[in-house]
């Protein structure tokens, strides 16, 4: 009953006033709470503590008016009444080198399931693709210089050193190293492939060596700009790799079908012309074959994406080759098929150049239309300022050519694209003795 008495005693010393004397405020407060209950317990409580400590009757009936209040004798203050003139009076004010009072602060306390900083490992920031980012200094910098309006399309054929990884490339090797294998085994050998089953199939349809290769090219048009067509649709059901697998999977067996029957049946045809003892003819045909290569392969600007060792994306590039045309594999598969078919001068080469220069054609406007269905409005003003007929866009304005604009084609895949084209022209016996051991 003791401890109940006291906490309500500490409780109630809580909301009065402040005092010079603690024990008498207490005491008065315990007093107060006894005598206000029923209880008899707490009532014998409350004259015991009268007997320990001899309180004062209640204070006396309020004061008269100011105008008698004069007449009334002043008397010494009792016990009570002096407690409630020092419980109502105001706590006294702490002196400069009285200390404060204060309480100590929670401590800090972390998070659930949240680690502490010094435990998180730590991360290397993020950066975009290299072509992105190199677009948008560009950007920058042609904006500041009034030379241009800033790109809206990639910056092409960048290859910095340091974004690369060893890992990555040598998944491509690896990745080359079985495709290749499986061509051979599954396609070009006439004891496993099947190939020259193909290519017999095809063969039986005519007995003219130009329709049969008509015949091949169509069907690696419609397999190859097919799939393209339908890259967005494919993509979302089976997945950005998974489709390329299956693009390069139908694309290439054709295309070493296509490229082996031209190279056996190339003189077949009936001879329209004959200048290959014409001087400055062979240096001109090697000079448009190989400036028609720079123009053939931008696809070497995201090999590792070829593979498919990095998600394929469809990229719409704005600089180097594609200042000059913007569709530069329609462009150098002209000058390419022009020249084979003035050095050779037969119906063969006619029927060749007037199938890839159509499935080409074809892939100039499919090209357009993918591109303005992914890019919308930043396609459009790439087009405005470019042109697919070389240098038009030049010529006509649109298209303002950087100070240093040949710093755009000193780069690695223009490197490897040049090196490839002049060992393809040494390669050009070995690459006859192999196509002649096919029978196709």
């Amino acid at each position: 009953m003791f401890c109940w008495t006291h906490e309500l005693s500490q409780r109630a010393t809580q909301t009065e006033p402040r005092s010079q004397t603690p024990a008498a405020r207490a005491t008065l407060v315990q007093y107060r709470i006894l005598r206000s209950s029923s209880h008899p317990v707490l009532k014998d409580a409350a004259t015991t503590l009268t007997s320990r400590v001899p309180l004062p009757p209640p204070p006396p009936p309020p004061l008269p008016p100011t105008s008698t209040r004069s007449a009334l004798p002043t008397a010494p203050l009792s016990m009570a009444s002096h407690l409630r003139l020092h419980l109502a009076a105001p706590p006294p004010l702490l002196h400069h080198h009285q200390h404060r009072l204060r309480l100590p602060r929670p401590p800090k306390l972390p998070l659930l399931n949240s680690p502490s900083p010094a435990s998180l490992p730590l991360r290397r920031p993020r950066l975009l693709s290299s072509a992105p980012l190199r677009a948008s200094v560009d950007r920058a910098e042609e904006g500041s210089d009034g030379e241009g309006e800033g790109l809206v399309g990639e910056d092409s054929a960048v290859f910095r050193l340091g974004d690369q990884r060893v890992l990555s490339w040598a998944y491509f090797s690896g990745i080359l190293a079985v495709v290749l294998y499986g061509l051979n085994v599954l396609w070009i050998d006439p004891s496993t492939g099947f190939g020259t089953s193909f290519l017999d199939a095809v063969g039986s349809i005519s007995d003219s060596h130009e329709v049969v290769l008509l015949l091949l090219t169509i069907i690696f048009a419609v397999a190859h700009s097919g799939l393209a067509s339908f890259r967005e649709t494919g993509e979302k059901i089976i997945g950005e790799r998974a489709y390329r697998v299956l693009f390069a999977g139908l694309s290439l067996p054709l295309a070493v079908s296509t490229i082996v029957y031209f190279i056996n049946h190339r003189y077949d045809g009936i001879q329209l012309w004959q200048v290959q003892g014409v001087p400055g003819i062979h240096e001109l045909v090697w000079l448009s074959s190989f400036i028609s290569f720079l123009f053939l392969y931008p696809s070497t600007f995201n090999l590792l994406e070829v593979a498919a060792v990095d998600k394929p994306k469809l990229h719409m590039w704005e600089t180097g080759i594609m200042r000059i045309t913007r569709h530069p594999q329609f462009v150098g598969q002209v000058i390419w098929c022009l020249a084979h078919t003035l050095w050779m001068g037969n119906s063969v080469a006619v029927a060749a150049s007037v199938g890839l220069i159509g499935h080409h054609a074809f892939g100039v406007w499919n090209g357009d239309r993918r591109l303005a269905s992914r890019y919308g409005e930043d396609f459009e003003v790439l087009k405005k300022r470019t042109s697919v007929m070389p240098f038009a866009a030049i010529v006509d304005g649109r298209q303002k050519l950087p100070a240093d604009y040949y710093k755009e084609f000193i780069r690695l895949p223009y490197i490897t694209i040049t090196a490839l084209t002049v060992g393809a022209y040494f390669a050009h016996p070995l690459m006859q003795a192999s196509s002649y051991k096919l029978p196709w």
